[in-house]
């Protein structure tokens, strides 16, 4: 089986528990190294796991014992962590978004492919049985040709429960940039890329009040738009209608409908690696479940990079950087048109990730 790959996580903030519990004890991987802006926070973390080593984001950046740097940093700094870590040589696999800006993803990929290291990038959770029994449903015929989606996101904002949302709310966040990638990357595995988008969007508080932690009460500035619509036209010719909001109380709505000649298929939460996907077929009355056939069964955060190292270069990686630059383009696009009041075509495309058999995670211990 050779070596583990060595993993080294930089940013040690929420998310990356959730990580943690997926790499750690694997055969495939070993955590070496941890970073945080934080020293006491890394030692703390360090001090949890046998064998791995508290260190500066300089010195991690810099380690020979680190093959993939794991960029868990907030998304203003992801393209500087990326760049850093290339820099030395060094795979990069980050959380989504790729890059606050679309000019430094685009900088991320031409820096790995002149160093010949890898980029990969979250969300993973597109993944599991849920996005992608959905996926093969409709490659099956399922819903004869598809011809057009929806995708909702409403939430009141994160600010109710997270105790640091600071992030949500400044450049590089709001609800498209936070869970559009979520959506669109699940629009990707089951429409194909996008070639043009329309956008809307709109900004309607000026502050937000965090709801939890020693900061509670506190009012932060809200400096991007918190609600945005738009069309997305994908390259075969369906239509997908989108709208990401932290301005909303909740919705009925489907998190995503993929619409066909002879059916409708309800997508599970995209946010989630499982869920019910559920098929409306012409003529029918009710909705039928359709058992898991495809994707990591027993996903979490972090399969992704697992995909990613069992790759190596052999093949495409699923959470690729290539994906999340088109990803992050049609969000940036979206943003562009509503400021503009235009149609805005797209300049990049993908290729959709090979589909993920039906595989237990577990048989990857």
């Amino acid at each position: 089986m050779g070596d583990a790959h060595r993993i080294g996580v930089v940013g040690l903030g929420v998310i990356s528990r959730a990580y943690l519990d997926t790499l750690v004890g694997r055969d495939a991987v070993r955590v070496t190294a941890v970073a945080d802006l934080d020293a006491s926070r890394s030692a703390a973390v360090a001090a949890e796991l046998p064998g791995v080593r508290a260190l500066s984001v300089a010195e991690l950046l810099n380690s020979p014992d680190v093959d993939t740097v794991l960029n868990l940093t907030v998304p203003a700094a992801h393209a500087e962590i990326a760049l850093g870590a290339i820099g030395h040589g060094k795979n990069v696999y980050g959380e989504k978004p790729l890059a606050a800006e679309l000019a430094d993803a685009q900088a991320v990929l031409e820096a790995a492919a002149k160093a010949s290291v890898r980029v990969g990038c979250a969300p993973d959770t597109v993944l599991g049985t849920g996005v992608q029994t959905a996926r093969a449903a409709v490659e099956a015929g399922a819903i004869g040709r598809p011809l057009f989606a929806s995708a909702v996101m409403i939430t009141p904002g994160h600010e109710r429960w997270h105790p640091q949302p600071d992030f949500y709310y400044a450049p590089g966040g709001g609800p498209l940039l936070d869970m559009g990638p979520y959506y669109l990357t699940s629009l990707v595995h089951l429409l194909g890329p996008v070639r043009a988008v329309i956008g809307a969007s709109s900004r309607l508080r000026s502050e937000r009040v965090i709801g939890s932690g020693p900061r509670a009460g506190e009012r932060i500035p809200v400096e991007v738009d918190s609600h945005v619509s738009g069309v997305l036209e994908h390259e075969g010719g369906a239509l997908t209608t989108l709208t990401t909001s932290f301005d909303g109380v909740g919705t009925t709505a489907a998190p995503i409908e993929v619409h066909g000649e002879t059916g409708t298929l309800t997508v599970p939460d995209p946010n989630h690696f499982d869920g019910e996907v559920r098929l409306l077929e012409l003529g029918g009355s009710e909705r039928r479940t359709l058992p898991p056939s495809a994707g990591y069964v027993g996903g979490a955060r972090g399969v992704g990079l697992l995909d990613f190292v069992a790759a190596d270069g052999g093949r495409p990686a699923r959470a690729s950087g290539e994906l999340a630059l088109h990803v992050l383009e049609t969000m940036t696009a979206l943003l562009r048109s509503s400021a503009e009041g235009r149609r805005i075509e797209l300049s990049t495309s993908v290729q959709r990730p090979a589909p993920v058999p039906l595989t237990p995670v577990e048989e990857w211990r």
